[in-house]
């Protein structure tokens, strides 16, 4: 298997994380990272990371990464032929919470940038394809207040910056995945 970065993007419930876990089971059976960047900070979200870990093959190993640049991603990668990340969207949201309340725009930009370059780092020093998943938050409003564009305009030039990357972009809608790239 050659080695490739994949990108998949959708909306909520668009069917990313399935679709992204049954490519790494068809690619690599049990030899996956699992990367999952969610925080638990509350009981309904403590559910939703029970559900995807119950979702999970059993054999697969799983770094818990709520930043990438405080992750020993290199060594967590080891001989795995896959490293699913799940997702860059709570990622994005991690950077951007751990600078606290004075939230500059390009303070934002720069935390954000920082773990995609950590991610890609990662990527360009093993040799497993990596599938990241991440939200297309840039179909909708304009959010009317500054964390929610900071946010917004951070997660898109970061999904940019990966898609630039990628070997393979997907596109999920109603759980139907499109070719981008």
């Amino acid at each position: 298997m050659t080695k490739e970065l994949i990108l998949i993007l959708g909306g909520a419930r668009s069917g990313k994380s399935t679709h992204a876990q049954n490519m790494a089971l068809e690619l690599a059976g049990p030899d996956v990272l699992y990367i999952a960047t969610a925080q638990a900070f509350d009981d309904e979200m403590r559910g939703r990371i029970a559900a995807h870990r119950a979702e999970r093959p059993a054999g697969w190993r799983t770094l818990e990464a709520p930043s990438l640049i405080a992750a020993p991603l290199t060594e967590a990668v080891g001989p795995a032929r896959v490293v699913l990340l799940d997702c860059l969207t709570l990622l994005t949201s991690n950077a951007l919470l751990a600078l606290g309340d004075a939230l500059p725009a390009r303070a934002a930009e720069a935390a954000v940038d920082a773990e995609v370059s950590a991610l890609l780092a990662a990527y360009q020093a093993s040799h497993a394809t990596w599938i990241i998943v991440s939200n297309e938050v840039g179909l909708g409003l304009v959010p009317p207040y500054p964390l929610g564009r900071a946010y917004r305009d951070a997660l898109g030039r970061a999904n940019q910056r990966l898609a630039a990357a990628a070997g393979r972009v997907l596109f999920m809608v109603a759980g139907l995945p499109l070719t981008v790239k």
